[in-house]
């Protein structure tokens, strides 16, 4: 399984979004797209699938923008994923027994179901919030100590 550019800056601009939308204030597109140095047209494309699917809700307007239609710690990375990518099935076997004729009697597809089904339990483990506190000691990490 390889997730595409499509879930990849999805779920940053999510992580975004859950950091800088602060108590019902709105977040510019446009400003996500600088901070993570992502096309704005392409960012457009996923939160229409982001807001198809009832996760972010879109304001129009001057003071318009997205917001988050639930609490970050609400949204699991799981459910941001498969909005943007589908289901985690690492074979068509997996959700279609009807794919292979030895579907039935085949050892590998079970191998595959328990591995999806571990990938999915990994990313229903992490919330946005949970990312975004992750994102801050990253950051704090990173940053240099000045004594003086």
């Amino acid at each position: 399984m390889k997730i595409s550019t499509k879930g990849r800056y999805g779920l940053r601009a999510m992580i975004d979004l859950a950091k800088y939308s602060k108590e019902g204030t709105p977040v510019f597109l446009s400003d996500i797209a600088k901070r993570q140095d992502v096309s704005g047209k392409y960012l457009e494309h996923i939160f229409g699938a982001l807001h198809k699917a009832g996760i972010v809700k879109a304001l129009r307007g001057r003071n318009g923008g997205y917001l988050l239609n639930k609490q970050p710690d609400e949204i699991t990375l799981n459910e941001v994923i498969t909005i943007l990518e589908g289901p985690c099935n690492l074979v068509d076997c997996v959700s279609d027994a009807g794919a292979c004729n030895k579907a039935g009697t085949c050892v590998t597809r079970d191998i595959w179901k328990i591995l999806g089904s571990k990938i999915e339990e990994v990313l229903n483990s992490y919330t946005l919030s949970s990312l975004v506190q992750m994102q801050s000691e990253k950051t704090q990490q990173d940053s240099p100590m000045y004594y003086i």
